[in-house]
């Protein structure tokens, strides 16, 4: 059930017998050669609607931008300020939270998110545990990651091995070729293996990884691997948002 396709009336309705919602979050940066630019926002969303089909929940809309300001040296690539992204989660958590939600659990598409939603976490915490707000009504959050899970990392390296790599990832892409299988691309990859390292900035990134990739071969991505990994990650993360809800 997406929020957004619903009336005021049904989502009243359904805060009688729930008060979790699931929140897709992603980015919008370059993934290579062939990646999308939506990947990461992409992957989030269409399983985090899985998730919520097979747990019966409310699935929020996608927060499509995060914090990449390490791609901005491509094309296409936007970010938002850790400081502007923990300031929308937190008024979007908080307007949630005056109808009654109490359980908010992100699905998460982009590694680089994952220390800002955190923080937010704790900011939101925060407000409502300092005196003035101590008698504001318990809230809980959980960021899941939908690639870092058993099931999922198995798959990915039964299918890919050492080519996975950990940017415009195989595993990933896949998943996008599933979503849309109209908009897949192709192009040369040279080395088919991308080097692997650090970066800081998007000055860094764009020197040390040209093309845009850090460790993968997304040329070995098709759509029936991105359905299985598809599946795998919603089997996941139902059983964990269903157990972590209910307790």
């Amino acid at each position: 059930m997406q929020l957004q396709l619903q009336t005021w009336v049904e989502v009243e309705a359904y805060l009688r017998s729930s008060r979790g919602i699931i929140l897709p979050i992603g980015s919008t940066e370059q993934h290579g050669p062939i990646g999308l630019v939506g990947t990461d926002a992409i992957c989030a969303e269409v399983i985090a609607r899985g998730v919520g089909e097979a747990a019966g929940a409310l699935v929020g809309p996608t927060i499509a931008v995060g914090m990449a300001q390490h791609h901005l040296g491509f094309a296409g690539s936007m970010t938002l300020r850790p400081s502007t992204l923990i300031a929308v989660l937190r008024d979007m958590v908080e307007s949630l939270a005056t109808h009654g939600f109490e359980r908010f659990y992100f699905v998460n598409g982009h590694g680089g998110n994952i220390a800002t939603v955190t923080a937010a976490f704790s900011e939101i915490y925060a407000a409502r545990s300092l005196p003035a707000g101590a008698n504001l009504q318990s809230v809980k959050c959980r960021l899941r990651n939908w690639w870092q899970n058993r099931e999922v990392q198995q798959l990915a390296k039964e299918l890919y091995g050492n080519a996975e790599g950990s940017h415009a990832t195989p595993s990933e892409v896949a998943v996008t070729q599933f979503a849309y299988p109209d908009a897949i691309k192709s192009a040369p990859l040279d080395p088919p293996i991308a080097p692997s390292g650090e970066y800081t900035d998007a000055v860094d990134y764009r020197r040390n990884f040209p093309d845009g990739r850090i460790g993968s071969n997304p040329g070995l991505a098709t759509p029936e691997a991105g359905r299985r990994l598809y599946d795998a990650a919603v089997a996941a993360l139902s059983k964990d948002y269903l157990s972590w809800v209910a307790a």
